[in-house]
């Protein structure tokens, strides 16, 4: 995150406003000066003095108190990102009919920067039709609003609800800020995309499977950014060895059936489909239900496989939307018949995609590390070329492709 951006960091009143100490002292330490303004009711959970003590500023809380300075006007002006956590029920209805009646609503209606919003309640308040309709709304002006994560709530209650860990919305908050610095706002606003990642695994038996080296990086990054563009996602993650990202709605699978499964269940509803995830082209044509013994006498068992379904190319055949886009990754290398983007071109024309992310695999790219180089092939003969760096930025670039297919068509439709 660039050093020394003004950030407004507002506190709603639930229990998870204690979650928001860390949070905010992963903003001040990564240099950026941080206003706190907490409600009322934040109040009653963590007191005005911690909030001054680790952000080293005055606590805004009141409209009324330097009344000369107009508070909410001069804090919403100043901002270059307003982060809300956790942002309850109650916050997000007042903030969605524009609500005024405290500080942090007034300045919320104030500000011309990126706003983001990382709810926290119980279930059953996440899936209220009034809340989902709130969010909506906040959405389609242009507001990130992560979905909550799903685990322990108060009491004995779980389930969704749950504020996503600091460290995954200060995540959040270095990609907004990333992109508020070249004058980019929630482009992705509105739309609902679904994201593979990971690598899925074909089980021989109960121990042993058939797998790969993908570690979901690239994907989680995609729905990282897709998240911090404003868009609501899917993430159907195969086997990841990083964690779930916050903000976006995960659906763990193994095999690529499952993969198929769920993702062919998100597809109606998607503006656009990113398959990065590494999918198994074939399967052990019989699974044991018992482990394989090995013993001195018995040679190896031989190994049928089966193909599996191609799942891309089914997407790229049967938009069940109209208008979605539909990108494939692919990890290539070159051989005796043709080099990496040889093989790309020729892959892009069987699957009917309308981008292909063509990355060159081996010696240290690809697979197991941070970042990423490729180059993005489009139906149109358009290529792309993305240079070597963190997979957050080939994330951008892939998303920034798909909003301009996507710039024709309203949101929602």
């Amino acid at each position: 995150m660039t050093v020394g951006r003004r950030v407004v960091l507002g506190v709603a009143g639930g229990i998870a406003a204690y979650k928001a100490v860390e949070l905010l002292r992963l903003l001040t330490e990564s240099g950026h000066s941080v206003r706190v303004i907490p409600t009322a009711s934040a109040l009653r959970f963590v007191g005005e003095p911690t909030w001054a003590a680790l952000s080293g500023n005055l606590v805004a809380t009141d409209v009324w108190a330097d009344a000369d300075s107009v508070p909410h006007v001069r804090l919403g002006r100043e901002a270059e990102l307003v982060l809300v956590a956790p942002a309850t029920a109650d916050l997000l209805a007042r903030a969605a009919a524009g609500r005024a009646d405290d500080l942090l609503t007034a300045t919320l209606l104030t500000v011309s920067c990126p706003v983001v919003y990382a709810p926290a309640m119980h279930t059953e308040m996440w899936e209220h039709p009034a809340t989902r309709v709130n969010v909506a709304a906040l959405r389609q002006r242009g507001a990130v609003v992560l979905d909550p994560a799903v685990g322990r709530l108060t009491g004995a209650d779980s389930g969704a609800g749950r504020l996503p860990e600091p460290t995954e919305i200060f995540a959040v908050a270095r990609l907004v800020l990333a992109r508020g610095v070249a004058g980019l706002r929630a482009d992705l606003a509105g739309r609902h995309v679904v994201v593979s990642a990971g690598g899925t695994r074909e089980h021989l038996d109960p121990v042993r499977f058939l797998g790969n080296r993908s570690s979901g990086r690239q994907g989680v990054a995609l729905a990282k950014t897709a998240a911090a563009r404003g868009a609501e996602v899917t993430l159907v993650a195969a086997n990841l060895a990083v964690p779930f990202p916050a903000g976006v709605t995960v659906v763990p699978v193994v095999s690529t059936a499952e993969l198929r499964t769920a993702v062919l269940a998100a597809a109606p509803g998607a503006d656009a489909i990113v398959m990065a995830a590494a999918v198994a082209d074939f399967a052990p044509a019989v699974r044991s239900v018992v482990k394989i013994k090995k013993t001195d006498a018995a040679e190896p068992p031989s190994l049928a496989l089966v193909r599996n379904p191609d799942i891309l190319t089914e997407l790229g055949a049967d938009r069940v939307r109209p208008g979605q886009v539909v990108v494939g990754f692919a990890a290539e290398t070159g051989d005796d018949s043709g080099g990496v983007l040889t093989h790309g071109r020729s892959k892009l024309a069987r699957k009917g995609c309308d981008l292909l992310v063509v990355n060159e695999v081996g010696n240290g790219r690809g697979f197991e590390v941070a970042h990423n180089a490729a180059v993005i092939l489009g139906a149109d003969g358009s290529e792309t070329a993305v240079p070597d760096g963190p997979k957050e930025s080939l994330a951008d670039v892939v998303w920034d492709l798909v909003v301009a297919r996507l710039a024709n068509r309203p949101a929602g439709q």
